[in-house]
């Protein structure tokens, strides 16, 4: 993505600010590679910090319910699903940034199996030694969900290696820590692995993801200007450049 990286610092050339802050970001592990991206150049050109905190669904929830100050959120949609936590964010419409659907992934070199039908798709599953994932987390529960739908939700919880977070997983498949990858595919793009495919269609669903500022904030303008920021024609590139689609 650092092609982007001029036009990006041109678009954020008129959100400079006369007085720079530190924003306390909250953000989904999937996006960790686009922010560490993207964030940079934003700081850059509009002299703001930004402090993020990457995490899982469900820690999110838990984090934001705590009390835990923050200023914004880029995180799954799930998060504004919990009736507490939406209420720890200012009023009006969330604003939708990038979706992505799931695949699985394996090390390179390695036999791809036929995922292309829910039969063999099951299959496939049923037949990995070990699969890589993070279970607790917004897509984590949707993966479950294809578990159950497939009768293996049993069988998969014996075979699933935990990883620490979702980039945690395609370096775990690359080191033949797990036989098969499974997650959002914007995550499991990385070296040493190759996706075998997306989800079959009647499996398939895409993860939306929504940033919104936090009702206690005390740097709304610069919330703001970062959500606008996201929402920039060569931001929304580099969006689709790391994998993700628009909303």
């Amino acid at each position: 993505m650092k092609h982007v990286a001029v036009i990006v610092s041109l678009a954020l050339s008129t959100m400079t600010s006369a007085q720079a802050v530190e924003l306390k970001l909250i953000a989904g592990g999937s996006l960790t590679g686009l922010l560490k991206e993207l964030g940079p150049q934003f700081e850059k050109t509009t002299g703001h910090k930004l402090a993020i905190h990457f995490d899982s669904t469900p820690n999110i929830i838990a984090r934001i319910n705590s009390g835990a100050p923050f200023d914004l959120a880029a995180v799954p949609v799930d998060v504004f699903k919990d009736a507490t936590a939406q209420g720890h964010f200012a009023p009006g419409p969330m604003v939708d940034i990038a979706r992505v659907g799931y695949g699985i992934i394996v090390r390179t070199g390695a036999p791809k199996p036929d995922i292309s039908t829910p039969d063999a798709f099951r299959k496939a599953l049923l037949d990995a030694k070990s699969i890589a994932s993070v279970p607790a987390s917004a897509a984590g529960a949707y993966i479950a969900k294809v578990y159950e739908r497939l009768g293996i939700a049993e069988d998969m919880k014996a075979k699933t290696r935990v990883q620490s977070a979702p980039t945690a997983i395609a370096p775990a498949v690359a080191k033949g820590d797990a036989e098969l990858g499974i997650f959002l595919t914007n995550v499991l793009n990385a070296a040493g692995v190759e996706l075998v495919g997306p989800f079959p269609a009647d499996l398939q669903q895409e993860l939306l993801f929504s940033a919104a500022v936090a009702a206690d904030s005390k740097e709304t303008d610069a919330a703001k200007a970062f959500i606008d920021y996201l929402r920039t024609p060569p931001v929304t590139a580099a969006i689709k450049a790391a994998g993700l689609n628009l909303p």
